[in-house]
C-alpha cells in the first residue's frame, strides 16, 4: 500500500507540473544545448529531448564530434593521475556527497526516467533505488585492499598491486538508462579512473546528464567525467582512442560485436553485456497462478525492454493450454497509454521505429505458423501488449530478441527436451525455472548455459552485489558488479622491492 500511495504521488506531481519546483538538478537552464567536461559548454547540432509518450520536446543536449571525444580523452588522461594522487579519503568523500545528492533528488530522477524513458512509475522508482545502492556501494571501493603479498625468497617482498586502467570508455544503453550507464561510471571513477560516458542520445538527460550533475555538485575534479551524447561516428571515435583504455558496452549483440573488433584495434579491454533470448521453463508441477504472475511480469516489464526479458517462455504441455488461458486474461487488463498516467501497465517503446519492428517480427512469426492470441498492433511509439502459442524452434521470433511486450509460448513434452530448446540459438544471458521440486529445477537448471540462472522466478533479476554478465552471443564472458568490479576496473601490476640489488654471473 506505501508503495502504491507512492507511486500514485509520483504520477500526480508529474501530471499536474508540480515537478517543476523540483527542477533543481536538472534545470535545462543549464545542460541545454551542452555537454559535459566537469563544466558545460556548447558544441555541434543538438538533439531534441523528447517525451517518449507525448513527443513534447523537453529541450536539447549538445551533440559530440570525434573531434570533442579526441580533447576529452586527453583531458581525462591527465585528470585521471591527479585523481589516482589523491587520499582515498577524498575520493571516498565525493561518493559520499553524490549519494546525498541522488538521494535528495530522487523525485526528479524518477520524473524524467518516466518522461525521457517511457518508464512506469514503478520501475523509474525501482531503478533510481537500485543507483542510489550503486553510488552507496562505491564509497567502500576507494579503502579496498590494493593488492596481495605474494609468497617470495631471499628476503624480497613480492607484491601484487591493482591499479587503475586509465580512462574508461562508457557506452550506454535507453532501456534502464541511469543504472545501465551508472553501475559502469560509479565503480570506474571509484577504483581510480576517468571516464568518458556517451549515452544514448534517446535519453541523453537520464543516463548522462543526470549522472554529470550529480557528480559535478558532489565536487568531483575537472577533467574526470565527460558526457558526450552523439552519434554513431561519436562511438567510434571512443573505441578507437589510444588515449582510452578500456570500453564498458551495455547494448545489442550486433553493435557489441562491432565495438569489439574496434577496441581490438588499439588492443582496449573491453567489457560487452549484450542481448538476450532468456528463456523461463515452467514444469508441470508449477503452481499455474504464481508461472502466470512470472510469465507477465517476465515478459511484459518495461514493455519488454529489458535484456533479461523472459523472450521463451516454455511450458510443459500438461498445462500448457490452461497456463496459455491464465496468461492471456492477464494481458486483456494491461492498459496501455502514457505512463503518467494513472493504473497505466504498458507504457511506450522508445520510439515508433522501434514499435514498428516489433510489429513486423510479430507479423513474420505468425506467417510461420504461430498463432496470435492477443496484441500485435503498434500505435506510434505503444505496441500492444501480445501474446504468441504454439511457436516452434523454426520459427524466427524463437531465435530473435522482442525487445517488445511479446509473451512467446513453446510446449515441451520433457525436462530433457526442455533443456534442448533453450539451449537452442546463440544466447545465455538468463534463464528461470519455476517448479514446486526444487531439486528437479536444479538439476535442470545445471544443464543450461546462462550466466545468470534463477530457480522459481522469473528472468529479470539484477542487484548492484552480483556479477553480471551472459555466456555466448549474450556477451564476451566478462562480467560487471559484485565482485566482479574489481577485475573489470583495474590491471595488475607485480612489485618487488629488494635491501639492495643482487650480484648476477654476467
Amino acid at each position: 500500500m506505501v508503495l502504491n500511495n507512492r507511486k500514485n504521488e509520483i504520477i500526480e506531481k508529474a501530471r499536474t507540473g508540480r515537478y517543476e519546483v523540483y527542477m533543481t538538478l536538472l534545470d535545462a537552464s543549464i545542460w541545454n544545448k551542452k555537454l559535459f567536461n566537469g563544466g558545460w559548454f556548447e558544441s555541434g547540432q543538438p538533439y531534441g529531448v523528447v517525451e517518449v509518450a507525448t513527443g513534447e520536446q523537453l529541450g536539447q543536449t549538445g551533440s559530440a564530434s570525434p573531434t570533442d571525444v579526441a580533447q576529452a580523452a586527453k583531458e581525462a588522461q591527465t585528470a585521471q593521475r591527479q585523481w589516482w594522487a589523491l587520499d582515498y579519503l577524498e575520493r571516498q568523500a565525493v561518493f559520499e556527497k553524490a549519494v546525498q545528492i541522488a538521494t535528495e533528488h530522487q523525485d526528479e530522477l524518477v520524473n524524467w526516467l518516466i518522461r525521457e524513458s517511457g518508464s512506469l512509475a514503478l520501475k523509474a522508482q525501482f531503478e533510481v533505488k537500485v543507483s542510489i545502492q550503486m553510488l552507496k556501494n562505491c564509497i567502500a571501493f576507494p579503502q579496498l585492499d590494493q593488492g596481495n603479498i605474494l609468497p617470495s625468497r631471499n628476503g624480497k617482498l613480492s607484491l601484487a598491486k591493482r591499479l587503475p586502467l586509465g580512462v574508461v570508455g562508457v557506452i550506454s544503453p535507453f532501456n534502464f538508462p541511469l543504472y545501465l550507464a551508472l553501475r559502469a561510471v560509479g565503480p570506474a571513477l571509484a577504483f581510480g579512473n576517468a571516464v568518458v560516458l556517451k549515452p544514448d542520445e534517446r535519453t541523453a538527460v537520464c543516463s548522462g546528464y543526470a549522472i554529470a550533475r550529480i557528480f559535478e555538485l558532489a565536487g568531483l575534479p575537472k577533467g574526470l567525467l565527460h558526457v558526450l551524447p552523439g552519434g554513431a561516428d561519436t562511438g567510434e571515435a571512443l573505441t578507437l582512442d589510444p588515449h582510452i583504455a578500456s570500453i564498458q558496452f551495455t547494448g545489442s549483440t550486433q553493435v557489441g560485436r562491432i565495438i569489439g573488433a574496434n577496441a581490438g584495434k588499439t588492443l582496449k579491454k573491453v567489457s560487452l553485456e549484450l542481448g538476450g533470448k532468456n528463456s523461463l521453463i515452467i514444469l508441470d508441477d508449477a503452481d499455474l497462478d504464481l508461472a502466470a504472475e512470472n510469465i507477465a511480469w517476465g515478459a511484459f516489464l518495461h514493455s519488454g525492454q529489458i535484456c533479461m526479458t523472459s523472450g521463451k517462455i516454455l511450458i510443459h504441455e500438461k498445462i500448457y493450454d490452461a497456463l496459455k488461458a491464465r496468461v492471456i486474461e492477464k494481458v486483456k487488463r494491461f492498459v496501455v497509454g502514457n505512463p503518467l498516467e494513472q493504473n497505466v501497465t504498458i507504457g511506450p517503446l522508445i520510439n515508433e521505429k522501434q514499435s514498428k519492428r516489433v510489429e513486423a517480427l510479430v507479423q513474420a512469426a505468425v506467417e510461420h505458423g504461430a498463432t496470435l492470441e492477443i496484441g500485435g498492433k503498434a500505435n506510434g511509439p505503444f505496441f500492444e501488449p501480445s501474446v504468441l502459442s504454439q511457436v516452434q524452434a523454426d520459427n524466427p521470433i524463437f531465435s530473435e530478441e522482442i525487445f517488445g511486450p511479446v509473451a512467446v509460448l513453446i510446449p515441451f513434452a520433457s525436462d530433457e527436451q526442455a533443456i534442448e530448446l533453450a539451449n537452442m540459438g546463440d544466447y545465455g544471458l538468463s534463464a528461470g525455472i519455476i517448479s514446486s521440486n526444487v531439486g528437479r529445477a536444479m538439476q535442470l537448471g545445471a544443464q543450461l548455459n546462462v550466466g545468470l540462472l534463477h530457480i522459481n522466478d522469473q528472468t529479470v533479476n539484477d542487484e548492484t552485489i552480483n556479477p553480471f554478465g551472459g555466456f555466448g552471443a549474450s556477451g564476451n564472458a566478462t562480467r560487471i558488479g559484485g565482485p566482479a568490479n574489481p577485475d573489470e576496473f583495474t590491471q595488475w601490476q607485480w612489485m618487488t622491492i629488494q635491501a639492495e640489488a643482487p650480484h648476477y654471473p654476467f
